[in-house]
């Protein structure tokens, strides 16, 4: 048991000043603090608060209440249930003056009557205001509270003491950790009285496990980070190599030395390679040596593959020729480095474009060529002519354009039938095209109607190719149904700039010198009029 100490009525006059504007708190003392001495206290408190005299007088009425009534409902001897004497709470106060943290007294009920002048400097707040609005409800969280109050309720009736962390607000809005150890009072006689509350700041060491926490959790982050891109990064590099090997194309990666990273399926298949045989590591001349017996010309691929080498840009598509036909298109280009640092190597792409050529030769054919003789066809004529017009205006040379009609052919069709119409068609275009020359183009407009382009002309050139084109065509003999047939021509001429200078007005005028000709008993040859209005050229038909 403590000894007592004496209490001088000056220290307890300063102590109870103190806490003066916390009457409520003094009503509610415990039962067991109502004893003489509290009395004579609280009368000398008054005589020396002159301004609160009436307050105080107020405060002794009510502890003189609470003493009696404690009396009535339990009387007990002094020797046993004996209040701690005031020196004791005296000291304590002193003591939680003195603290770096913030201290606090409840009585039996949870309810807090005394704090220390330290939440001032660490919360903010007076005293008078935590004690008045609570001090759980004023200092702790919201979030805290709950399990505060929880854990005083325990502390009171359990006995036994406890510590938490709770995170108090300050009356700027900030939120500091505080270490709270809750710390059960009793008396002599092992009668609880209230609860001790020290709350001690521990923000900074909150802090440090935060970042703690953080760090570890940024590793953790990083090694889940790491496996997972491992495993995507295999997952890719399968998905990847499984499309390479399904794409058409040969693709071939090399590093910076030269030497084979990577080659798909395609790539053996095009260049003929055993399946089973592995290049990677393999130098590129050893390649080189291999696939050269393939090609048409070795040497020409081997410069064009040295040329490419020293480039950055990409290459342009280049067009390889094999031995047994086939046709494969190559172009290559730098693979940079990650972020820009650099190359790891070059990527060579190989597509075998044989069919692929052979389809567009054939589409061009269709689209430019008539399906009966294989000459070109109207919408290929009109092309031309304006292709030749336009480089006869930027070199001041002359178009010569023949419009050719047959004459007698839709007896031939009406009597004989189609076959026979086309069978003259077809001879016709194959005995014409033997008499133009390599820059002359022959084509078939439709039906009967034919025409003939000459760049670089003049009227003599194409009044000899008329003539030429006019006999051989009456020359042909053609028998059906057991009779001899035969066609003829009547054949327009026309000269550009000198005719007309577009090319819908120049195949006018070539239509209009071909009618006439056909007017004058076919078989023979004019010229249009020029431009200005001139008469026509007259040559007497060739035969």
């Amino acid at each position: 048991m403590r000894a007592r100490q004496t209490i001088s009525p000056s220290r307890l006059a300063v102590t109870l000043a103190s806490c003066t504007a916390g009457a409520p708190a003094w009503a509610a003392l415990p039962e067991s603090m109502a004893s003489p001495e509290v009395t004579v206290a609280a009368g000398l408190a008054m005589m020396l608060g002159l301004a609160g005299g009436g307050y105080l007088l107020a405060l002794r009425r009510e502890l003189a209440s609470l003493r009696s009534r404690a009396r009535e409902v339990s009387p007990r001897p002094a020797a046993v249930e004996a209040d701690p004497p005031e020196d004791d709470r005296t000291h304590y106060f002193r003591q939680a003056e003195a603290a770096d943290g913030i201290e606090g007294w409840s009585d039996q009920d949870g309810r807090f009557f005394h704090v220390s002048h330290a939440v001032e400097l660490i919360a903010g707040y007076r005293c008078e205001e935590v004690l008045a609005g609570g001090l759980i409800d004023t200092l702790v969280y919201d979030r805290d509270q709950r399990y505060c109050r929880e854990l005083v309720q325990r502390v009171m009736q359990g006995g036994m003491p406890a510590q938490c962390e709770v995170r108090v607000i300050t009356r700027a809005g900030n939120q500091i950790w505080m270490a709270c150890r809750l710390l059960p009072i009793r008396n002599e006689a092992e009668r609880l009285l209230g609860l001790r509350l020290s709350m001690t700041d521990i923000q900074a060491r909150k802090e440090a496990e935060y970042k703690l926490l953080e760090t570890v959790a940024a590793l953790r982050r990083a090694q889940a980070l790491s496996e997972h891109y491992l495993r995507r990064s295999n997952e890719e590099r399968s998905r990847l190599s499984a499309l390479l090997d399904v794409v058409r194309m040969g693709i071939l990666f090399m590093d910076n030395d030269r030497r084979v990273v990577y080659c798909n399926r395609a790539f053996y298949e095009i260049w003929g390679l055993p399946a089973g045989e592995a290049f990677v590591g393999v130098r590129d001349v050893v390649l080189q040596q291999r696939v050269s017996q393939l090609l048409e010309d070795p040497a020409a691929y081997l410069q064009h593959v040295a040329g490419v080498l020293q480039l950055s840009e990409p290459s342009e598509p280049v067009e390889i020729r094999f031995k047994d036909g086939r046709v494969v298109r190559e172009f290559s280009r730098i693979v940079p480095g990650p972020e820009g640092e650099g190359t790891i190597g070059r990527i060579w792409v190989f597509e075998d474009v044989t069919e692929q050529l052979r389809v567009a030769d054939q589409l061009m054919r269709l689209a430019e060529r008539d399906p009966l003789t294989s000459l070109f066809n109207r919408r290929r004529f009109h092309e031309e002519l304006e292709r030749m017009l336009a480089d006869g205006r930027r070199q001041g040379e002359s178009v010569g354009l023949l419009a050719i009609d047959l004459d007698g052919f839709k007896p031939v069709n009406d009597r004989y039938g189609h076959q026979a119409g086309d069978e003259v068609l077809v001879r016709l275009a194959t005995d014409v095209g033997a008499v133009i020359r390599r820059n002359e183009m022959f084509f078939r407009l439709g039906g009967d109607e034919f025409a003939i382009l000459v760049p670089s002309a003049g009227a003599q050139e194409l009044a000899e190719l008329a003539r030429r084109v006019g006999a051989t065509i009456a020359g042909l003999r053609f028998s059906f149904g057991g009779e001899s047939v035969s066609v003829s021509a009547s054949v327009g001429i026309a000269l550009g700039p000198r005719h007309e200078n577009d090319s819908e007005r120049l195949i006018g005028a070539a239509d209009r010198a071909m009618y006439l000709a056909k007017a004058m008993g076919g078989n023979c040859w004019e010229f249009a009029r020029d431009a200005g209005g001139a008469e026509l050229d007259r040559t007497p038909p060739a035969g």
